[in-house]
């Protein structure tokens, strides 16, 4: 009877989590489809999630690996800012900055709201969005040159965006009307806290079908259920250390290339990942703040040990950091962090050349192209009398593996947003695209070849054309 009794509560478990996973995919897809901008609308740059009211990750859609750090430590960030009796059904907050709530960069915004189970918040809807400019002197927000963080756009603590489910206008305003393309802003904006309404009447669905208490002792076995397995998966590996170093071109302000140190630790079912050695706080905008930096680990060692563990905070807690104060892993306070995304995906290369040492041959992956190409096209469309940003990422090639040949023509590690199709570029924006294709033998010979990289090229069709 007890083997009987154990199964029927895994099944329900099971049932419960792929039904939070849903809520978390169905507010996503609203987002995408009720965006504005095409950078969410078209490529993507956005992610959801559902954590519970002691501010743990319990369900994650499947969208942009990075972004789940800025959502978690926004959660955080908001239960420090307010006690649980000064949050009221209905409201909403936003917050973006990651020394002031858990941020990655500013052009990510995110906005959270309370589910309210019994009169009391039990759970929090949480969505992300990348818009396309918030502030700052460069066109997009995002320039590696910035100095520090006061270049990079408006900065948002925790704050109310919404109350009694109504979208507080004046915030929404006061953020728009500090960014170029207000109109974009405030649309996007007001979309984003719909969305997690959604999410909010999915959850107490949820709960009518199943009981609270049910559902929260599922959530208390998922988040177990998922450390046991990352520890179990540890486990299989040898007691040993592996070591390696990537680099950065240099700091955003033109110093020597800037080392990415990983070294690996094993020791049972604990593992460590020692970033000492790692180049100091840059001058420029790759810093990688603490959220961006929990993110890229647990994306990787997911990849790498367990990509069917379910995506939570009992995969996050399994595994250890040692991370050096005033480091580009972990800078000083107030540092400038808008590319951040590039460090990101070069520091996870490294966790793969260090932790790959420990696989097997066949699990092993080559390295991919981890140099996020990001521009940002900003002037004046005269179609619409209007000014437009117009940020891109360019993806490339991933790495090979010991029996196939890699994928070509993708975005790799923390970085998963498509592209812009040609056809909405050119109707949006006084763009010319004259040429979109892979690059002819770019992925590299050997056993198995590496991924394709691309090649785009854009004709400004207007003068006077910023490009960063």
């Amino acid at each position: 009877m007890k083997h009987q009794a154990d199964g029927q509560r895994l099944i329900a478990m099971s049932i419960i989590h792929e039904r939070l996973k849903a809520v978390a995919e169905d507010v996503g897809h609203l987002l995408i489809r009720g965006a504005f901008s095409s950078n969410i609308k078209e490529r993507r740059d956005c992610s959801t999630a559902i954590f519970d009211v002691a501010g743990r990750l319990v369900a994650q859609a499947d969208h942009m690996p990075i972004h789940i750090g800025s959502l978690l430590w926004g959660v955080r960030a908001l239960l420090e800012r307010y006690p649980l009796d000064a949050i009221a059904d209905g409201d909403a907050f936003v917050m973006n900055d990651p020394y002031l709530a858990g941020g990655t960069h500013l052009p990510d915004i995110s906005v959270i709201t309370p589910v309210f189970v019994e009169g009391a918040v039990r759970y929090f809807v949480g969505n992300i969005a990348h818009h396309a400019d918030v502030g700052g002197p460069e066109p997009g927000s995002v320039s590696g040159a910035s100095p520090n963080i006061f270049w990079e756009g408006i900065r948002l603590p925790p704050i109310r965006i919404a109350r009694a489910g109504v979208p507080d206008e004046d915030v929404i305003g006061l953020i728009a009307h500090n960014t170029r393309e207000p109109m974009e802003r405030i649309l996007d904006l007001r979309n984003q806290v719909g969305a997690n309404q959604r999410g909010v009447g999915l959850m107490h669905a949820l709960i009518a079908d199943h009981g609270a208490a049910q559902i929260m002792t599922a959530v208390d076995g998922i988040i177990a259920h998922a450390g046991a397995l990352m520890r179990a998966a540890i486990s299989d590996l040898p007691d040993r250390e592996w070591r390696a170093t990537r680099y950065l071109d240099d700091d955003g302000a033109g110093s020597e290339p800037v080392p990415l140190v990983c070294t690996a630790r094993v020791s049972g079912s604990d593992l460590t990942l020692d970033f000492t050695g790692s180049g100091a706080t840059a001058k420029g905008a790759i810093n990688l703040s603490p959220s961006s930096l929990e993110a890229t680990v647990c994306y990787a060692i997911k990849a790498l040990l367990g990509p069917t563990i379910p995506s939570n905070s009992g995969l996050i807690d399994a595994i250890k950091t040692v991370v050096p104060q005033g480091s580009v892993v972990n800078p000083s306070p107030l540092a400038a962090v808008a590319a951040r995304a590039v460090t990101s995906n070069r520091l996870a290369g490294a966790i793969f050349d260090a932790l790959g040492q420990a696989l097997p041959e066949a699990l092993r992956m080559s390295a991919s192209n981890d140099s996020t190409s990001l521009i940002v096209i900003a002037g004046r469309n005269p179609a619409q009398g209007t000014t437009y940003v117009y940020p891109e990422s360019t993806g490339g090639g991933a790495g090979a593996f010991a029996h196939h040949d890699g994928a070509d023509a993708i975005h790799v590690h923390t970085v998963n947003s498509t592209n812009l199709p040609v056809e909405v570029l050119e109707t949006e924006y006084p763009i010319l695209c004259t040429e979109y294709a892979l690059v002819p033998d770019s992925g590299g010979a050997g056993r198995q070849r590496g991924g394709l990289g691309i090649a785009r090229e854009l004709r400004a069709l207007v003068d006077d054309t910023a490009l960063t």
